[in-house]
């Protein structure tokens, strides 16, 4: 087995369940080592509501996950989302000292391109470069070395509430993990199932988690828009269970079991057992009826991100169409629903670029997990919160400062 310095690990910590997956660094890419599951317990909307409940979830996983690959976690990425999570483009100009592109420049143009009013009760996630402008030459990816007078950066900042992210700290460091960065879900989801073709010509990721939809939106490679909706999978279960009168546990298997996300998809004579409430015998149904309780939530959820795309002003970008992925979209009739609702091309993304345990990851469930796998891969050294019991604001900022300039260098 792998020493603890070759391994990544990454922690999900998602509204209806918290996965951690341990990946073995090679020198050809990662093998997926360990798996370890666990239903969530303390989370609402991708927001930490319950701290013992959350870090009795972590345990678990974290435990399965160890007994799997045979080894010692200490160290984690974590996703995070949420209502909370905002993100906004920005600009940066500053003249180039010796006519020479230097690692000097280049960060003071970032510094420059990150100089935007936040409030107090929010931090900077990630800045993500899109591209470098040298004297009105645009579309420059690596400007180091190049000559010029005048250097713009264009970025993406992604912002969230410093509470949010510290709770998702506390929580893991409860367990006994040390966190080696937070990382944005659907930007971790991005680095498992989207390719650089598709990010080249322009995409639209969509992750249908259990408590929020992450948006992020890719053009000419690089991250021009993310978004995230207080609407998900959740809510889907809610409405079977209000609907067929059946308590929610047997609402989401019914969904698991038998939901399709369009009901023209499904054989009118097809039948289903439904449990009743309160001990009542069972109940025979369409099955048709079931799916006609999810068709109108899910294709609520897929106009609002048709929304939030054409407000984003990329909607004419997105050559490559949609990419859909996270639990909910297992669901059978998700992808023919959203190309019907976004009027464009969609599949359903699972991870791939791994090796090891491929087929037991190969589903959308387990996006987020490997692509913060490969995240970390990439991120590997850089460690932005390497003290369990730092509490100052102040001083975390300046070490993730400190990691970025690492990355652009």
């Amino acid at each position: 087995m792998a020493k603890n310095n070759e391994l990544v690990v990454g922690l999900d910590i998602g509204t209806t369940k918290i996965c951690a997956i341990v990946g073995e660094i090679q020198p050809d890419g990662v093998d997926i080592v360990g798996i370890g599951t666990s239903p969530s317990r303390g989370l609402r909307k991708g927001v930490v509501i319950n701290i013992e409940s959350t870090v009795n979830s972590i345990r678990r996983a974290i435990e399965d996950a160890e007994m799997m690959a045979g080894c010692e976690i200490k160290s984690t990425y974590i996703g995070i989302a949420g209502g909370h999570i905002k993100g906004i483009n920005s600009h940066g100009i500053v003249a180039v000292k010796d006519k020479e592109v230097k690692s000097s420049d280049i960060r003071r143009v970032i510094d420059a391109a990150r100089a935007v009013v936040i409030p107090l009760d929010r931090e900077v996630i990630h800045i993500l470069p899109q591209e470098y402008v040298i004297d009105n030459q645009d579309g420059i990816k690596e400007p180091l070395g190049m000559s010029g007078v005048r250097l713009e950066a264009k970025v993406h900042l992604v912002t969230g509430a410093c509470s949010s992210a510290q709770n998702l700290i506390k929580c893991a460091n409860k367990t006994g993990l040390d966190v080696a960065d937070i990382v944005l879900q659907q930007l971790a989801s991005s680095m498992a199932v989207l390719n650089e073709d598709e990010k080249d010509l322009g995409v639209a990721l969509i992750d249908i988690g259990g408590g929020t939809t992450d948006i992020a939106i890719f053009s000419s490679g690089s991250i021009v828009h993310t978004a995230v909706l207080s609407l998900g999978g959740n809510q889907v279960t809610n409405d079977i269970a209000v609907g067929l009168r059946t308590p929610a546990p047997k609402a989401e298997k019914l969904k698991i079991d038998h939901g399709c996300a369009m009901a023209s998809l499904v054989d009118k004579e097809e039948s289903i057992e439904v449990p009743s409430v309160g001990g009542r015998n069972t109940r025979h149904l369409s099955r048709q009826i079931l799916c006609e309780i999810i068709e109108p939530r899910v294709d609520e959820i897929f106009s609002l991100v048709q929304r939030e795309i054409q407000r984003s002003g990329y909607e004419d970008l997105l050559a490559s169409g949609a990419v859909i992925t996270g639990g909910t979209t297992i669901m059978e009739g998700m992808p023919e629903l959203a190309e019907d609702v976004l009027g464009m091309p969609v599949r359903r993304g699972v991870p791939g670029g791994i090796g090891g345990l491929m087929d037991v990851v190969r589903s959308p469930i387990y996006a987020t997990g490997v692509g913060l796998v490969l995240y970390g891969k990439e991120h590997l050294g850089h460690r932005f919160f390497p003290i369990r019991q730092d509490k100052n604001l102040y001083h975390r900022i300046k070490l993730r400062m400190k990691g970025w300039m690492h990355d652009f260098f």
